[in-house]
């Protein structure tokens, strides 16, 4: 029985090691081109590679941690769409507002005009007999 040995030519392996950098894992790689070798693409990494060193994090946390983190993520969300409601009724009443102020000018009294950050800001020009 004879053994064969794959020759990759070296497009090839510099393919394969830009696919490395690119986020592809060994093992993905070895499966997706029939790669045999567990040595062969991280010798190809160093040899052809930018030096570019990948390294998975891996998060140790005890599962009260978890549970924490997991809480105070759906409590973010709760608040962003909360704020995006406030947001839309805040812009809604602005909207009513200017209207009703070019409807019935008299109607709608506004000493100060509000800013679009809700704070009030002074007339410098204030006709004289308000």
């Amino acid at each position: 029985m004879t053994h064969k040995v794959k020759r990759y030519s070296e497009t090839f392996s510099r393919q394969v090691v830009s696919e490395y950098e690119a986020g592809s894992s060994i093992p993905a790689l070895n499966r997706k081109y029939g790669i045999h070798g567990t040595l062969t693409i991280p010798n190809w990494i160093r040899k052809y590679g930018k030096g570019i060193f990948r390294h998975e994090l891996v998060r140790i946390q005890a599962a009260g941690e978890a549970e924490h983190v997991h809480e105070l993520e759906k409590r973010v969300q709760e608040l962003e769409r909360a704020l995006g409601q406030v947001t839309l009724e805040k812009l809604k009443l602005e909207s009513i507002l200017e209207v009703l102020q070019e409807d019935l000018p008299q109607a709608v009294k506004k000493n100060e005009p509000l800013s679009s950050n809700g704070s009030a800001t002074k007339s410098t020009n204030k006709a004289s007999g308000d």
